[in-house]
């Protein structure tokens, strides 16, 4: 696999400069925006560099099996001349050096191979293949070569021993898949979705496929899963974007909503307004007050659904109203059809969005109690705190599975409104599977 990264001004032109390096059946595995590098990269605009990976075929690899299987038939007929009564001694002292002078050729630029492609996993991985060399010992494909180069004329009854020490995909590719396992279960996730993974990774695969092909059958199952998120609507004619905020007590939603009021409001230029229904906690609308100050955008305290209809009135010259909503206990049903509520007094014309806000460090199970009750409020997207809280990430990719509902953003601090990001599949992926 060649993998490989672009700079382009955009996602379109960094793509269009993959394409054009690496053919058409490249594979996107990561996009990222870059910084400009000193001197005056203030006066530099942001780059977009795309990691680009495609297959290749190993030449080396190739040549080995292609002498390999010419040995073999050679030592065939020769068997057959020695037992139909022909002198098959000529045949056998021309035929044999080549072959070896052939093999030794091909085993000394297969170790160049095998390092390059041990640094291009590393760089995809991270740590991963330095863990799959120390657990599975050299590489079962150099063995053959090399005791095929040790023996110097081998009689066709001690070719056996050749025979038994060809390579074992079956046994190796059970313990690289179980290697996989483990480390996915230290990363919190599931098990019955790491079958589904492990299995879905055999079923796909070639007989002989090398390990890097079940790597990446996995990885990319785990990028499909994970989706695409719909992200903030962009306004229309109807009027403001009207944009919920739920989930449980300590989640950090106000927090949230003040990173994203930031960010559409001094880096899109967007046009906003914050408002609270959170009446029960203690100073929650005086933080939130103190954001809107800071931003300098309109804010107000809402009591009632009357009430939050008046003001998405009174603000219907803003391009996204946030509403930030209490948090409290997902078991509590009269909270949930309260909150339910406030959604649906909105008139229909009204464009309504609605993240359900959770914590990284919530337990599984917990998670899915919350997300089967705060379906009755609304369907949602995910915006996952507290990243840098947690030393696992399984249940992003848990929760994900489990309520069919996708990312979008994550936050990984208390900096407004620095520490939040839209989500990344790639990256999560990566750590998941062992990367750093």
């Amino acid at each position: 696999m060649i993998i490989k990264k672009f700079i382009g001004k955009n996602e379109e032109e960094a793509t269009a400069l993959a394409k054009k390096d690496l053919g058409e059946n490249l594979v996107i595995m990561n996009v990222r925006k870059v910084k400009a590098k000193p001197p005056f990269a203030f006066l530099k605009s942001k780059r977009v560099e795309v990691t680009a990976a495609v297959e290749e075929d190993d030449p080396t690899m190739k040549q080995i099996r292609r002498i390999a299987r010419a040995q073999v038939s050679a030592q065939e007929k020769a068997k057959a001349s020695a037992a139909s009564g022909n002198n098959a001694d000529t045949p056998k002292a021309v035929a044999k050096p080549e072959l070896k002078t052939s093999l030794v050729s091909a085993a000394q630029t297969a170790p160049a191979a095998s390092d390059d492609k041990s640094r291009v996993l590393e760089e995809k991985i991270d740590n991963l293949q330095n863990i799959l060399e120390k657990k599975l010992g050299p590489s079962e494909e150099e063995k053959p070569v090399m005791k095929a180069e040790a023996k110097p004329e081998p009689a066709p009854k001690k070719e056996q021993p050749a025979k038994t020490a060809e390579p074992e995909p079956d046994r190796e590719t059970s313990r690289f898949l179980r290697l996989l396992y483990n480390t996915m279960i230290d990363n919190d996730i599931d098990e019955k979705l790491i079958n589904e993974l492990i299995t879905g990774a055999g079923d796909i695969s070639k007989p002989g496929a090398k390990l890097d092909y079940y790597l990446s059958a996995v990885y990319q199952k785990m990028i499909l899963r994970f989706g695409k998120a719909e992200g903030i609507a962009d306004p229309g004619a109807k009027g403001p974007v009207v944009i919920f905020f739920i989930g449980p007590t300590g989640v950090g939603k106000t927090t949230t909503i003040a990173k994203v009021a930031s960010s559409l409001s001094v880096n899109n230029k967007k046009k906003i307004a914050l408002l609270t229904t959170d009446t029960y906690r203690i100073a929650a609308a005086d933080q939130l007050r103190t954001y809107a100050s800071i931003l300098e955008v309109p804010f107000r305290v809402i009591y009632s659904e009357d009430e939050l209809s008046i003001a998405c009135d009174d603000f219907k010259d803003c391009e996204y109203i946030l509403v930030d909503t209490a948090g409290h206990s997902h078991k509590s049903e009269e909270l949930l059809i309260k909150q339910k509520s406030f959604m649906d007094c909105l008139p229909e014309t009204v464009t309504k969005q609605c993240f359900l806000v959770l914590s990284a460090t919530t337990k599984y199970k917990d998670l899915k109690k919350i997300v089967d009750n705060y379906r009755s409020v609304s369907d949602f997207q995910l915006i996952f705190t507290k990243l840098d809280e947690t030393s696992t990430l399984g249940s992003l990719y848990n929760i994900t599975c489990y309520s069919d509902s996708s990312i979008a953003f994550v936050t990984c601090g208390q900096n407004v409104p620095d520490d939040i990001e839209t989500f990344n599949a790639q990256r999560i992926v990566k750590q998941l599977l062992g990367g750093e």
